[in-house]
């Protein structure tokens, strides 16, 4: 259990708490807390149907899985390509958020630190999900006490000014906020992409789900109106690093966040990894990304071609592009969760109904308010894999899956 909720955790609490806030406060204006409002109102409705499909199906693969079993193979595959490609690009994203906050000035050495984590935290993953949850404990440790420190600053100094009041903003500028907020609240599918390797995942997965988001929704919360209380985040290029005042905390904040950004690239690997394993299985992927270490039970073929994209990515790509693609496919992702969840039978059932709909309509909802650019080039990569596996289907008929 506790190993599950550190998982889940370092993958919420990571770069995002420390990056997040400035491209949402340039969306939202004085909205920016209704903003974080609503991402946690969406992700505690995916983390339920999440939760609530992981007591039924406990096997590896997440929704890829929920999908396929409640929805049909289609449905599942878009569910499985969506977290892939999206969570691919969320540990560029990482990487290059360790690589900024470690050398703000240099891009070669910010592209060349990128790959260098990539690469060291792909061996680590390699070894088995006990060193992942061992090193991931240590860098969640290390988050939440720079966390601490910054909460601590930001309650006790005197404020810049006050909470702004709700003006100078719009409807859709709180829900693309929303939207970005998002990216920061979606750590918990990979808790559920771990069925096969914690205990008694039926009740395990459901709780180490809930409490995770809970404590990470917290999190948020008080860092947003903590934030708040002493300057205007938008504009500013690293918020919490600014926003401490004091001299001597800004490179705390600054080791805190490169931190974070690996706590949060070390769980991304292991739930793509094991995702990609699932599809592989079913012949939605290639074969070969089905083998499984003899020793170290882990997917290592996927764990290895995962991380020579991601590397390929922080060496072509800039920071924003991959945020807002990986946004685009995670909230997918989570609509077929929601839409699965919602077919289970009465005795299935853990939560009400109502908070699938709420979660299915707000995850299109924040979907369609990203920016044009990363939804477009997202879908259309979804759209292409679907044609290529109606391509792939046999004179029969019948999918390869």
């Amino acid at each position: 259990m506790t190993d599950a909720v550190v998982i889940g955790l370092g993958s919420m609490v990571g770069a995002g708490v420390f990056a997040v806030w400035t491209p949402a406060a340039e969306a939202a204006g004085s909205g920016l807390l209704i903003g974080l409002v609503i991402a946690a109102i969406v992700a505690y409705c995916n983390a339920v149907s999440s939760a609530q499909l992981a007591a039924v199906y406990p096997v590896s693969g997440g929704t890829y899985v929920y999908g396929r079993e409640r929805l049909g193979e289609w449905w599942g595959f878009a569910a499985g390509w969506c977290f892939v490609i999206g969570k691919t690009a969320s540990c560029a994203a990482m990487a290059l958020t360790f690589a900024t906050y470690v050398a703000p000035q240099t891009e070669w050495l910010q592209r060349l630190l990128a790959l260098a984590a990539v690469v060291a935290l792909a061996a680590v993953n390699y070894r088995g999900v006990t060193r992942t949850a061992r090193l991931t404990r240590i860098l969640v440790g290390c988050t939440l006490a720079v966390l601490a420190l910054v909460l601590v600053l930001l309650y006790t100094g005197d404020s810049h000014r006050d909470v702004p009041a709700l003006t100078d903003t719009s409807v859709y500028g709180v829900l693309q906020a929303a939207g970005l907020l998002f990216f920061a609240f979606a750590g918990y599918a990979r808790i559920a992409t771990m069925g096969e390797e914690v205990r008694e995942p039926a009740r395990t997965i459901p709780r180490a789900i809930t409490i995770a988001l809970v404590i990470a929704i917290g999190i948020y919360l008080f860092v947003g109106i903590g934030l708040l209380r002493v300057l205007d985040p938008a504009g500013t290029t690293a918020p919490l690093a600014e926003a401490v005042g004091a001299a001597w905390a800004e490179p705390v904040v600054r080791i805190g966040a490169a931190l974070a950004s690996l706590g949060a690239l070390l769980a991304l690997i292991a739930g793509i990894g094991r995702t990609a394993l699932a599809m592989a299985r079913n012949r939605d992927l290639p074969g070969w990304l089905a083998a499984v270490h003899p020793r170290f039970q882990v997917p290592h073929h996927a764990e290895l071609a995962l991380a020579v994209v991601v590397g390929i990515l922080v060496l072509t790509t800039d920071l924003r592009g991959v945020i807002g693609f990986s946004s685009f496919g995670v909230l997918l992702y989570y609509a077929i969760a929601n839409a699965s969840a919602f077919t289970q039978p009465a005795d299935q059932r853990r939560w009400p109904r109502a908070l699938n709909v709420i979660g299915l309509v707000g995850c299109v909802v924040l979907a369609v308010t990203l920016p044009w650019t990363s939804a477009v080039v997202a879908a259309a990569l979804l759209a292409v894999a679907l044609l290529v596996r109606r391509l792939r289907k046999d004179p029969a008929g019948s999918a390869r899956s």
